[in-house]
């Protein structure tokens, strides 16, 4: 397994707690996604969504996932931050420092905040 599909693996695991931990019947999650990059999907975001899956989540199903790009924007990340705030996920996913500074900004208590970055390089 090569170092980024187990990071993606991970990571997933790592979400799926929270979401599991307040599992219903017919709950519908919502993830909170924040990128600073483009909307075009990449490679490992393909990755995860499809580890989700295999865990059981899927999007449409009971599964919504809100993205925000900033598209290489950086001034628009505490507004996109706050959005996704206000939309009040079960579980805020970011990477890269800057997106991580604008959710933690954005939120009263962290709470529910992954930060990709961090766990990808403990």
């Amino acid at each position: 397994m090569d170092r980024s599909r187990f990071l993606l693996t991970s990571l997933a695991g790592v979400l799926a707690a929270p979401l599991a931990a307040a599992q219903q019947a017919a709950k519908v999650y919502r993830l909170g996604w924040l990128s600073d990059g483009p909307q075009t999907p990449s490679p490992m975001s393909v990755a995860f969504a499809d580890t989700l899956r295999e865990l059981g989540y899927v999007e449409g199903r009971n599964l919504v996932i809100d993205r925000r790009y900033a598209a290489f924007n950086y001034d628009r990340l505490p507004e996109l931050a706050a959005d996704l705030v206000r939309l009040n996920p079960d579980v805020f996913l970011a990477g890269g420092n800057l997106n991580i500074a604008a959710l933690k900004r954005a939120t009263t208590t962290g709470d529910g905040l992954l930060d990709l970055y961090m766990a990808a390089n403990q």
